[in-house]
């Protein structure tokens, strides 16, 4: 018998949980500080910009 060889394929990290919690953390975060929308806008930012970064981080890796 040969020994079974570990599977190559990697599944890919997922980034679109950063996503949606920067779109619900955003608009909190906003309306503490008196603005809703511009915490969306930020949020959303910030949640893509993660969810890029996860994923160049995860092709290097």
């Amino acid at each position: 018998m040969t020994p079974e060889r570990p599977n190559q394929f990697r599944e890919p990290a997922g980034g679109g949980c950063l996503v949606a919690a920067g779109l619900i953390l955003g608009p909190v975060i906003g309306m503490a500080i008196g603005n809703g929308l511009i915490g969306l806008v930020i949020g959303a930012g910030a949640g893509i910009a993660a969810a890029v970064g996860l994923a160049v981080w995860d092709k290097r890796h």
